[in-house]
C-alpha cells in the first residue's frame, strides 16, 4: 500500500533536510575546531596571564572573528576591537551627563547604534559598539575598569590572526566551489535560450533571462570569498605562493560577470525576436548550435577554473580558450544564415558575450575582439 502523498513529501523533505545537515557538518569539523581552541586559549590568557576575572568578551571577540563568515577576518578583528572601545567610551560620556537608568540606555544605545552607522557600515562594528555602550549603562564596570573589555576583545582578535596564520585552511577552496556554480548557471542560462529557439518559445528564454538576473547573488558571495581568501593568503606564509592564482581568478570573475550580464540582454532580446518569428529555421538551427557549443566550453572552462593540480588547470583552459576562439569565427549575421534586422540584432548582442568569456578564459582584450570575424 502506497503512503499517503502528505507523508512521501515530508519523508522526502527530512531525508535531504539530513543529507544536508550531515554534509554541512563535515565540512565545519576543521573550522569549528579552531574556533574552539582559538576561544578557549583567548580566555585562558586574558584570565591568567592578564588577570582579568571572566573575560569572555576575549572567547566571543574571538569567535566572530574566525566565524563561518565570507568577509576577511582582519576586518571583523578591527570592527570587533574599535566597536567595544567606542562602545565603551560613548557610554562613559553619556552616564556621566545623564546618569544610569532605563530612559537613559534607551537613549545611549539609540545614539550609538546612529553613530556607528555614520562612521562604518559594518555589522558587526555597529552591534559592538551598540552592545557595549548599552553594557557601560546597565552594569557595574568590571575589576580593572570598563576598558579591561576592550583588551579583552583585542586578545581575542590577535589569537583569531594567529589561528589564520598558523593553521590556515586553503584559500582557494571557496572561489574554486563559487566559481563552479556560477558558471554552471551561466551554461544553463545559454542552453534554455538554445532550448528557446528550436521550441519557438519565448517563456522559456523569459526563464533563462530570470535564471541570469538570480546570479548576481553569487557573483557578490564570490567576491567577498575572494577578499577573504586574498586575506588567508597575505596573511599566512603557507599559502602566500597562491596570491597570482587567486588575483587571475578574481580577474576572471570581473569578466564572468560582464558575461552574465550580457547574457541577460541576449535573453531578454532573444524573447522578442522569437515572438515576432525574426529568424528562419537554418537561423535558428545555427544559432542554438552556437550556444549550446558556448554552453559547453562554459562547462570547460568552470573545470580549469575550479582544477586544483596546475597542469590539469592549464590543460582545461587552454582547451576552453580554443574551444570559443573556435565559436566565434562563426559570430557573423552571414555565416548564421540570420536575414532580418531583428535576427541579426541578437547575433551583435551575443558577440560581447563572447568577448568576456574570452577574456575569462585568459585571453587578452584586444586578441578577444580579434577573434570575432570582422562586420
Amino acid at each position: 500500500m502506497d503512503a499517503p502523498p502528505g507523508l512521501s513529501a515530508t519523508s522526502k523533505f527530512l531525508r535531504k533536510r539530513l543529507r544536508t545537515g550531515i554534509t554541512r557538518t563535515r565540512k565545519s569539523v576543521v573550522p569549528a575546531v579552531q574556533m574552539t581552541v582559538c576561544a578557549v586559549g583567548a580566555y585562558a590568557f586574558a584570565e591568567h596571564v592578564l588577570g582579568h576575572a571572566g573575560p569572555l568578551f576575549a572567547a566571543t571577540s574571538s569567535l566572530i572573528a574566525l566565524g563561518f563568515s565570507r568577509d576577511p577576518r582582519l576586518r571583523r578583528v578591527m570592527e570587533v576591537g574599535l566597536g567595544v572601545t567606542l562602545g565603551i567610551v560613548v557610554g562613559d560620556l553619556l552616564v556621566h551627563w545623564l546618569g544610569s537608568g532605563v530612559w537613559q540606555a534607551a537613549v545611549v544605545l539609540l545614539f550609538s547604534i546612529l553613530l556607528a552607522r555614520f562612521l562604518d557600515s559594518g555589522t558587526i562594528f555597529t552591534t559592538q559598539l551598540g552592545l557595549q555602550s548599552l553594557l557601560v549603562v546597565l552594569l557595574p564596570a568590571p575589576p580593572g575598569g570598563p576598558f579591561t573589555r576592550s583588551l579583552d576583545a583585542v586578545v581575542g582578535g590577535v589569537f583569531a590572526l594567529l589561528v589564520t596564520v598558523l593553521m590556515p585552511k586553503d584559500p582557494r577552496l571557496e572561489p574554486r566551489q563559487d566559481v563552479r556554480k556560477l558558471l554552471g548557471e551561466l551554461a544553463e542560462v545559454l542552453r534554455e535560450c538554445a532550448d528557446a529557439m528550436i521550441d519557438s518559445d519565448s517563456t522559456l528564454a523569459w526563464h533563462a533571462l530570470v535564471r541570469g538576473r538570480n546570479c548576481q547573488p553569487l557573483v557578490d558571495r564570490m567576491r567577498q570569498s575572494l577578499r577573504a581568501a586574498g586575506e588567508v593568503a597575505t596573511l599566512a606564509p603557507a599559502y602566500r605562493k597562491h596570491r597570482e592564482e587567486l588575483n587571475a581568478m578574481e580577474a576572471s570573475l570581473d569578466s564572468i560577470d560582464l558575461a552574465l550580464r550580457n547574457s541577460r540582454v541576449f535573453a531578454r532580446r532573444l524573447t522578442s525576436a522569437i515572438n515576432h518569428t525574426a529568424l528562419t529555421d537554418e537561423a535558428t538551427d545555427n544559432i542554438s548550435e552556437v550556444l549550446r557549443d558556448t554552453a559547453a566550453a562554459v562547462d570547460e572552462l568552470s573545470l580549469g577554473l575550479a582544477e586544483v593540480h596546475d597542469g590539469a588547470r592549464r590543460a582545461h583552459m587552454r582547451v576552453a580558450r580554443q574551444d570559443l576562439s573556435d565559436i566565434a569565427t562563426r559570430l557573423h549575421p552571414r555565416l548564421l544564415a540570420v536575414q532580418k534586422l531583428e535576427g541579426e540584432t541578437v547575433v551583435m548582442l551575443f558577440r560581447p558575450l563572447m568577448v568576456d568569456l574570452l577574456e575569462a578564459a585568459g585571453m587578452e582584450p584586444a586578441e578577444a575582439r580579434d577573434a570575432l570575424p570582422p562586420l
